[in-house]
């Protein structure tokens, strides 16, 4: 079953981030556009380059209205150790959620049955709270946070132009499509 335009679900969970522990609702979220940025856990291999490629990228996402939620079944302290002691880790800015009751990994569907631990996926939320985009690759794989600002700039560039869609590797500027009848079998 697809969460493609599925509703985010309750949560409230702590976070690392700059330096101090937050509290954070799924109420938190909405109004905004968010990405849920799952990995399996902290201390690990993968995770702490794609942690790090993201926060490189964190400026605009910011910019974009983006706010970014790391989350791993790790709890909030072993993320203030990790960023504390991580050269990677040290760089990021954004939130570091502890889901160690697994509650948003369930939410989402990305919980591990018996593990314990996420698989290493992404969720773009609009401000709705109406999930958008999602990306699940397999553990050894590594996400590229570049090509997750393009996706959202077309899902955002979307949401502001009703009835326009953005073709395979469309970027910020180049022309899109308006679906209709004289298109089909055209492309």
């Amino acid at each position: 079953m697809s969460i493609i335009g599925k509703e985010l679900q309750p949560f409230v969970a702590q976070s690392f981030k700059d330096g101090k522990f937050v509290e954070v609702t799924d109420g938190d979220v909405r109004g905004n556009w968010a990405v849920f940025f799952f990995y399996p856990a902290d201390f690990t291999f993968v995770c702490p380059t794609e942690l790090e490629d993201l926060a490189d990228q964190y400026a605009e996402l910011q910019s974009l209205g983006v706010e970014v939620y790391a989350v791993s079944t790790d709890t909030h302290f072993s993320h203030k150790a990790w960023h504390d002691t991580s050269p990677a880790i040290g760089k990021i800015k954004y939130h570091m959620l502890g889901d160690q009751n697994h509650v948003i990994s369930n939410n989402f569907g990305v919980l591990r049955e018996g593990q314990g631990l996420a698989d290493r996926a992404t969720f773009v939320v609009d401000p709705d709270g109406v999930i958008q985009i999602t990306e699940i690759t397999c553990e050894g794989v590594g996400r590229n946070a570049a090509e997750l600002v393009r996706k959202i700039k077309a899902a955002q560039y979307v949401r502001a132009h009703p009835g326009q869609v953005c073709p395979a590797k469309w970027e910020e500027g180049a022309e899109t499509l308006a679906p209709s009848l004289d298109l089909v079998g055209k492309i």
